[in-house]
């Protein structure tokens, strides 16, 4: 495994992080995918034991039971400290007013929870899943850098949203002597590259850990495109996010993965992660050659014409991911 700087921070974190929403009760969210305590905790394993230190989750993910599984495997397979464990808060945990958003009172109370949830006393990286037009930045930054103040957090993160909000938060919380962002989550792939133009620029500016999210395009980069899984074929925002015309790209994965005798995940990963500035994609798995998939993209390294190959049949996309 290989471990790099988390932006301009001195954290230490894998070239791979290990995303969590596959992991939970299906029961008690919105995904039929997700897999049961036990093969999530085999998987949440088969990654520490690669040398992945970087878990990410979120409160919503399988309405909180991701927390509880993450952490229940994480004080049975790890030590605390060797750990870098992050969640994040935004979307709606409970009904009525309150529950959801980036208010002060939504995030004390949902830092809160989702500790009792993990088991631990901090997260060592508390996120906000997205911009909150209803709340003003200066109280949703004031309130973070609370959380961190309290030893609740090490460090807090950002997700989707555009160059210009994630610009003035990082410009209010210097301006108040708050504690700064330390990440970006974005949404970036093979199939979605609109991050190029203005936050990955912004990011490598400020020094700015980018851990983006979606590499395999929801496994689209994964397979053919006409094939089809169970999360496909029921991933409603998965499908408003691509379009047609990506079936150019998928096919140009295929020829190099063919060329190489790799599968095309491998491919698609190692795209992403031999571009500038980015810390370490956030892979999802629910079988263990996803993850064997992953720690083996690091060790791929793309010849420039195979990288023209991958990017000529890009076209631009409308802006997606930053609502959901």
């Amino acid at each position: 495994m290989e471990y790099v700087k988390f932006g301009s921070t001195g954290l230490d974190v894998s070239r791979l992080v290990l995303g969590c929403m596959s992991f939970g009760d299906s029961g008690r969210g919105t995904h039929a995918w997700t897999l049961a305590e036990e093969p999530s905790r085999a998987l949440i394993r088969q990654a520490l034991e690669a040398g992945i230190n970087f878990l990410d989750t979120a409160n919503m993910y399988s309405n909180g039971s991701s927390e509880e599984i993450v952490g229940r495997a994480i004080r049975d397979f790890a030590r605390r400290e060797d750990i870098v464990l992050a969640t994040k808060v935004f979307h709606r945990m409970r009904p009525g007013p309150n529950g959801a958003g980036l208010s002060r009172k939504a995030i004390l109370a949902e830092i809160d929870n989702s500790l009792r949830r993990l088991g631990t006393d901090y997260v060592d990286l508390y996120q906000i899943h997205r911009w909150d037009p209803h709340t003003p930045i200066e109280e949703t930054l004031e309130a973070l850098h609370d959380v961190v103040k309290a030893g609740k957090a090490r460090y807090i993160g950002a997700s989707s949203m555009a160059a210009w909000q994630f610009s003035k938060a990082l410009y209010t919380s210097r301006l108040h002597g708050w504690t700064r962002f330390a990440s970006m989550q974005d949404h970036l792939n093979l199939l979605y590259r609109e991050e190029e133009r203005e936050m990955l620029p912004l990011c490598a500016d400020q020094g700015i850990a980018v851990i983006p999210w979606s590499p395999l395009a929801r496994g689209r980069l994964a397979r053919a495109w006409d094939e089809h899984t169970e999360r496909s074929q029921s991933d409603a925002f998965g499908k408003t996010l691509y379009v047609e015309s990506d079936a150019q790209i998928v096919e140009q994965v295929g020829k190099v993965a063919e060329a190489r005798g790799i599968p095309r995940a491998q491919v698609a990963l190692a795209w992403l992660l031999h571009k500038p500035g980015i810390t370490g994609p956030i892979i999802g798995a629910t079988r263990p050659q996803h993850l064997s998939d992953a720690v083996a993209a690091l060790s791929v390294k793309l010849e420039p014409e195979e990288i023209q190959a991958l990017e000529a049949p890009y076209v631009p996309h409308r802006i997606s991911g930053h609502a959901g």
